[in-house]
């Protein structure tokens, strides 16, 4: 008997139990908090992902129910360097794992090189999706070559010319100071 699974309800554990696997192919505008760290349009872009369930080891030695988890979408941001736009990769492929409470999540979780987490009937996967792949997104996006030259000073070449032209305003109350006249 073969079982369909929602995206949005994932029974996790039947899912694992069951060994099956769910793909898709998404736009991005419909991940709003990924559709706010874009620094361009995103009519076109698309998240691709692919999640398969199983058990896992976990670190106490019990077997898990898991879904090993893949997704993948390029995401317009702004550059640190240039300010211009980068079109930025973003990659997850991550095994997450499930037990029965938040506190053995938590236990399980410091010493796992996987993610733990709580068991749940009816978890949105999507959500996790979105989760990880803003966790995916670089703390300081930027061109390995911005395409524009980037200025590097505070200063441009005709700042110091500018400076020179302007008299000096303690020369001026030299000049009342002892009666001179101001240059």
């Amino acid at each position: 008997m073969s079982r369909t699974f929602d995206a949005r309800r994932l029974d996790v554990a039947a899912f694992a139990q069951a060994g099956a696997r769910l793909a898709g192919s998404e736009l991005l505008q419909k991940h709003e908090r990924l559709a706010q760290e874009a620094q361009g349009t995103i009519d076109d872009l698309t998240l691709e992902w692919q999640v398969q369930g199983g058990r896992r080891k976990a670190v106490d030695g019990s077997w898990q129910p898991s879904i090993h988890l893949r997704a993948q979408a390029r995401l317009p941001l702004s550059c640190q360097r240039c300010l211009g736009q980068v079109m930025t990769p973003l990659a997850v492929d991550r095994h997450l794992l499930f037990v029965d409470s938040e506190e053995r999540a938590a236990a399980l979780d410091d010493e796992s090189d996987d993610d733990v987490l709580a068991l749940t009937p009816d978890l949105d996967l999507l959500a996790l999706i979105e989760d990880e792949l803003l966790l995916a997104l670089p703390l300081v996006p930027r061109h390995e070559i911005c395409p524009d030259s980037v200025p590097l000073s505070a200063q441009s070449a005709d700042f110091d010319a500018s400076q020179a032209q302007r008299p000096s305003p303690f020369a001026a109350l030299a000049a009342l100071k002892g009666g001179k006249p101001a240059p």
